[in-house]
């Protein structure tokens, strides 16, 4: 009797199983049936660091040289276009003066040329035509007189050939003058002012570029933000050869959270899903996120945990997480995000 009880349990329960796989709706759900593993419908759990929209932007400098002001501390907004630090620059401003100065000098010569001789050079040119020519019939006549008084021989050969070099050089003297009063009034030649043109062309250009290096020892900030970081003060030396930037910015209006994806976890992360943030610094309080950004290639991890257990050999993710507005949380702060919450 007993022994028929047992095998009536026996059976019953072996009932009672296979009704419970065959319908799913009297039991659980077999994992066969759902067709998709038990892990996969788990949200993912990994730590992050929250970090502006723009990431942070490290101001340099593209020259060697001394800073002669930083005028920003840490945690003042800035402005796009708004001066960040300045190197000492008297070197350069005086190279700017010194290529606008040979500038006008070329300009000036370039008029001088479009414009032709001026009228008290045309003088000038004409009067000294004239005295050349009363210098030579000075001269001829003075020969004329030699070589009567040598054919009479009341003078000597040497005395009258004296004459006649004098009579010679106040010929030559004559068509030098010619030959200036036809150049002054002359138009200027075409290549000579194409030549003076391009000498003022790179005259300008040496201004640019003296502008240019100038205007590279003022440091800007590139976008609207906040000075996260302040490294280097006023009189510090800044060299482009040496590592680290003057100051570094961030846009903080919004923030993001880049968060470290196990790569046993990259298969549950998706663009879209929704995102829970917490940090023990806030107690029980979270924020809510979105996914905006998700990797294409694995790497090192970014975050620490500190904790002695964890490992640091694994690949990670990196995935970008958008804060909804109105979240103030410190730049730098590391946090755990619940991803498919």
């Amino acid at each position: 009797m007993k022994r028929s009880i047992w095998m009536a349990g026996v059976l019953f329960l072996a009932v009672t199983f296979w009704a419970l796989f065959r319908d799913p709706g009297m039991g659980g759900e077999p994992v066969a049936a759902a067709g998709v593993p038990e892990a996969a419908k788990r949200a993912v759990v990994a730590p992050g660091r929250v970090e502006p929209v723009s990431e942070e932007v490290a101001i340099g400098t593209e020259l060697d040289g001394k800073l002669a002001a930083v005028h920003v501390e840490e945690g003042q907004a800035v402005r796009r276009g708004q001066t960040l630090a300045t190197l000492v620059n008297g070197d350069f401003v005086a190279r700017v003066r010194l290529a606008e100065s040979a500038v006008a000098e070329r300009r000036a010569e370039l008029a001088r040329l479009r414009n032709g001789a001026r009228q008290q050079e045309r003088g000038e040119s004409d009067a000294f035509a004239a005295e050349a020519r009363a210098v030579l019939e000075q001269a001829r006549a003075e020969r004329e007189r030699r070589r009567y008084l040598l054919e009479r021989g009341a003078i000597s050969k040497t005395e009258f050939e004296t004459a006649d070099r004098e009579w010679n050089v106040a010929q030559a003297r004559v068509e030098a003058t010619r030959q200036r009063a036809s150049l002054v009034s002359a138009p200027t030649r075409v290549e000579e002012i194409e030549r003076t043109e391009a000498e003022v062309a790179s005259a300008e250009a040496r201004v640019a570029e003296a502008k240019a290096l100038l205007g590279k020892t003022v440091i800007v900030s590139p976008i609207n933000g906040v000075v996260l970081r302040k490294q280097k003060r006023t009189g510090e030396s800044v060299s482009t050869q040496m590592a680290g930037p003057i100051v570094v910015l961030g846009d903080t209006s919004r923030l993001r959270v880049r968060v470290d994806v196990d790569e046993t976890d990259v298969a549950r992360v998706a663009v879209g899903q929704k995102v829970t943030i917490r940090a023990s610094a806030f107690g029980e309080k979270t924020f809510a996120g979105t996914v905006v950004r998700v990797g294409r290639i694995l790497g090192k991890k970014n975050v620490r945990t500190d904790e002695p257990s964890e490992r640091v050999d694994t690949k990670v993710l990196e995935t970008l997480v958008d804060l909804e507005a109105g979240a103030e949380l410190p730049v730098g702060l590391r946090v755990d995000a619940t991803i498919g919450s």
